[in-house]
């Protein structure tokens, strides 16, 4: 098994500062300004609903990045990400998945296997070259069954709170009388400090099409630079499955970073910083390989 480097953070970074460049830039180039903020353009796909998306064009590696489940690509992280791509020249997208955002189609209707297929879709029609996937929640276990699928188009993976595998995991982990209960319901309700009514509804056919898609029971094939940025005090996800992620893989190069106060959604100011640093330095790291 690869070794891992585990780092922790609790106040400040302790990430390489050494990176100049980034170290130097303003603080308005790690937030969103809206004087140059990209349009949102449609992708459009035979017999499936059209994805909103919004590109920058630049140099590579790319940076793509994939929001978590119920998000959309206007998050803090995702627009701090836009500014910061630009400033260094690097070409960078973000998109909705199917029922997210601006994207079509409902997400009561959505599964893991086709968002996906979404992100699969996004890599081979509005990328060029290798990619450097920044995953969010969901996001962070779609961008590792995105690394397997295609190889060829990852350059590294940073994952920020993934929840690879989670809901499958946290529903098999209820009591068994629990799980029939909700199963000849039909639906399982989850508390959430993140929707309007409190809760996120998963019916049991998107549970058991989920399953289709672990990663944590073997050996995860991927090779690429893998980051893992989680917050101890995540209340969502637990910050172990990044553990999980990092011994499955089977990358030599895996570092973990924990951000003692950290929450599931990492938006504050040090977390957006942590994760530029993160994506700054593998970025370094990767146009200068030989």
């Amino acid at each position: 098994m690869a070794a891992v480097s585990l780092r922790s953070c609790s106040r400040g970074l302790s990430l390489m500062l050494r990176n100049a460049r980034v170290a130097a830039l303003p603080s308005q180039h790690l937030q969103a300004d809206r004087r140059h903020k990209s349009t949102v353009q449609y992708a459009s796909r035979p017999d499936l609903p059209k994805l909103a998306y919004r590109r920058v064009k630049g140099k590579s590696p790319g940076v793509v990045f994939l929001p978590g489940y119920g998000s959309n690509m206007n998050g803090q992280k995702a627009e701090a990400l836009e500014e910061f791509c630009r400033s260094l020249g690097h070409s960078y997208l973000r998109f909705d998945y199917t029922g997210h955002g601006a994207s079509e189609g409902a997400l009561a209707d959505g599964t893991v296997g086709i968002w996906k297929k979404d992100v699969l879709y996004v890599l081979d029609e509005l990328t060029e070259g290798p990619q450097v996937l920044v995953g969010s929640s969901l996001g962070g276990w779609l961008m590792l069954l995105a690394a397997i699928a295609r190889p060829e188009k990852t350059a590294a993976l940073v994952g920020i709170a993934s929840a690879a595998d989670h809901l499958v995991t946290a529903f098999n982990s209820l009591p068994l009388e629990t799980r029939k209960e909700l199963e000849a319901k039909g639906e399982w309700s989850l508390p959430s400090k993140h929707t309007e009514e409190g809760l996120y509804k998963f019916s049991m056919d998107f549970l058991r099409e989920a399953e289709n898609h672990c990663v944590l029971q073997s050996p995860i094939p991927i090779t690429c630079p893998v980051r893992l940025i989680h917050g101890l005090k995540d209340e969502d996800v637990p910050w172990h499955i990044s553990m999980q992620v990092a011994e499955r893989v089977l990358s030599p190069d895996v570092d973990i970073i924990l951000r003692r106060n950290g929450q599931h959604r990492m938006s504050e100011k040090d977390d957006i910083k942590l994760m530029v640093y993160t994506i700054d330095d593998l970025i370094d790291k990767l146009t200068t390989m030989v």
